[in-house]
């Protein structure tokens, strides 16, 4: 073998093993959107006789399934408006002020962003208990803006760094107090941030399994990462068709969310690079 295949197979051996790993992923995928208009829908990879949108009409109509994902919905968007909101009231000092223990602070929420839920979902448990907040959705909403805070802090403060003080000096001039410079000046330039955050909490929440399984008890109050368990039934019956339809609805706010997401933390790495140079 000359110098030039291996150039070649060096060249196509990455490309190769990237389309194999994509084919894995594509393939559970191809099952579920199959799946969802089967009628006779399988565990196994079959294409369908007929196509049906029946599952997705059963799902839909549903009310305990339009209940779990209005919940789902109400505490996603509840927890990423207050989380927000505090982290930027919260962030405004740490961008603005000389702090004495700034740093350490800073690197404390950094230390919390990198802790996992599982770790403290014990005491939190009996924290629930004792507080008479374990089966509430607003106790659990409550939960998800404690472990989401110090990521939105984080990322709220590096976005605001990136906002010229100059503007607000000019708006205190003139008579505007800090809370109206924050609102009128700050917030307007910071939307491209203040979006990234708020979509990153919300598909935190949204995908959350373990919190809502772990803290709500009663099935009135689960939101739609919890109603998958509806489509297992006893004795290993799984009703596959209802449950690709419910994955593929549940799987579409992600989708719009990444898609914006893509857009907003493009606009606001370029804002922040821009601003800096």
């Amino acid at each position: 073998m000359n110098a030039k295949q291996r150039k070649l197979i060096y060249r196509i051996l990455p490309y190769v093993i990237l389309s194999l790993i994509g084919i894995c992923f594509l393939l559970p995928l191809l099952w579920v959107l199959v799946a969802s208009v089967d009628p006779n829908a399988m565990q196994s990879l079959k294409m369908p006789k007929q196509l049906t949108a029946g599952n997705y009409v059963d799902v839909l109509t549903s009310h305990e399934n339009q209940r779990a994902f209005a919940i789902g919905l109400l505490m996603s968007l509840g927890q990423a408006l207050v989380v927000v909101l505090l982290a930027l009231l919260a962030a405004y000092p740490l961008s603005r002020y000389q702090l004495k223990y700034k740093k350490p602070f800073m690197l404390t929420i950094l230390f919390m962003t990198s802790l996992p839920i599982t770790a403290v979902m014990v005491p939190v448990y009996q924290l629930f208990l004792t507080l008479k907040l374990y089966d509430n959705v607003v106790g659990v909403v409550l939960f998800y803006v404690a472990s989401s805070m110090p990521y939105g802090i984080w990322m709220i403060k590096n976005f605001m760094d990136s906002v010229p003080e100059d503007l607000e000096e000019a708006a205190w001039v003139d008579g505007a107090s800090v809370l109206t410079g924050i609102r009128k000046i700050v917030a307007p330039l910071m939307v491209p941030g203040i979006c990234t955050v708020a979509i990153f909490t919300f598909s935190g929440s949204w995908g959350n399994f373990f919190v809502p399984y772990i803290l709500l008890q009663n099935p009135e109050n689960f939101p739609a990462s919890l109603k998958l368990y509806q489509f297992f039934g006893q004795y290993g019956m799984v009703d596959y068709g209802r449950l690709a339809a419910f994955s593929v609805l549940y799987a579409i706010p992600s989708i719009v969310l990444y898609i914006l997401s893509q857009r907003f933390m493009s606009k606001g790495f370029s804002m922040q690079g821009g601003t800096k140079g």
